[in-house]
């Protein structure tokens, strides 16, 4: 499979991007409901301060507050690294027909998509494809040593396929 298919280019990511974004953001509010539920939950059988307003405990409190913030950051590592390593597509990829893989063609490890989601930087590391023109490759996917490829039609429905 090496070789067969082109780089992608910025315009395709950043749509890719904005799909995959619609789910980040309803993972992070999910997020954000479950963790209040759980902090309420232990407000009420006093096993931390009792308070009226549980958001400002969150708020005021430094170890629930970067609870929360890894929280975020666990999840939405997890929801790219999950779909990268079992298919090459995330929800939004498989709409624009992009896949990561390895330089090799192979589906990236655990360690490669949780390097390639943290040095993506919001989506950030893909304005480097704008300027490399030749390798058409991103931050991410220097640091990781992957690669996103576009797709035929075809061979997208074929991997599609292949995950029932």
């Amino acid at each position: 499979m090496l070789n067969e298919f082109p780089r992608a280019g910025f315009w395709r990511r950043l749509a890719s991007l904005i799909y995959d974004a619609l789910v980040v953001i309803s993972l992070s509010m999910l997020t954000a409901i479950l963790y209040f539920a759980v902090i309420q939950l232990l407000t009420s059988l006093d096993m931390i301060v009792k308070t009226d307003d549980p958001a400002a405990l969150i708020q005021d409190s430094t170890l629930l507050s970067g609870i929360r913030s890894a929280l975020f950051v666990g999840v939405n590592v997890f929801f790219f690294a999950y779909f990268w390593t079992k298919s090459g597509q995330t929800i939004g990829m498989r709409a624009w027909r992009l896949k990561v893989q390895t330089l090799d063609g192979q589906l990236i490890s655990w360690p490669q998509a949780i390097v390639r989601s943290v040095s993506a930087l919001l989506g950030l590391g893909n304005l480097v494809v704008l300027v490399d023109f030749k390798n058409k490759k991103a931050l991410q996917d220097y640091l990781s040593k992957t690669e996103v490829i576009t797709l035929t039609k075809e061979e997208n429905k074929r991997i599609y396929r292949e995950l029932d």
